[in-house]
């Protein structure tokens, strides 16, 4: 459903979440080892959130990630339009390039609710909510 590159933004995402309270801040290796990512890969990902704005980032020796406040009430949603774009809520269930109401698929009608209440899910889903179920023991990031 998510591309490789968005799966690992969002473990990424909700560990650094989950371990940067207190002010914390969380190395690449620590990272990579919680989350089950390649250490390059995912350094590649966070740089561009950095820069972007959905996480924080800090040089130097007591440098890492972090997330403040504002971060943790980001959506799934937010990070998930921000890496593969929009085709999740708007694209074709058969990944025909036209589809629409007037000229749909055989999937359109269904898909299109489906789709609906992804996009709802989605958007409901805040970073923070994750954290709270991985620091209840309800989730886990890896096995």
């Amino acid at each position: 459903m998510f591309s490789k590159t968005c799966e690992y933004a969002l473990r990424a995402l909700i560990y650094i979440a989950q371990q940067s309270k207190n002010d914390s801040r969380i190395g690449i290796k620590d990272i990579a080892k919680n989350i089950n990512s390649p250490e390059h890969f995912i350094a590649k990902i966070l740089q561009d959130l950095s820069r972007k704005g959905f996480v924080q980032s800090a040089k130097g020796p007591n440098g890492g990630f972090y997330m403040d406040t504002k971060n943790l009430d980001l959506t799934i949603a937010d990070i998930v339009r921000e890496i593969d774009g929009d085709k999740l809520f708007t694209g074709c269930g058969l990944g025909l390039e036209e589809c629409s109401e007037s000229h749909p698929c055989p999937l359109h009608n269904q898909f299109k609710s489906i789709r609906q209440d992804l996009r709802i899910m989605l958007e409901c889903s805040k970073i923070q909510m994750f954290v709270d179920n991985l620091d209840l023991k309800l989730t886990h990031l890896k096995v």
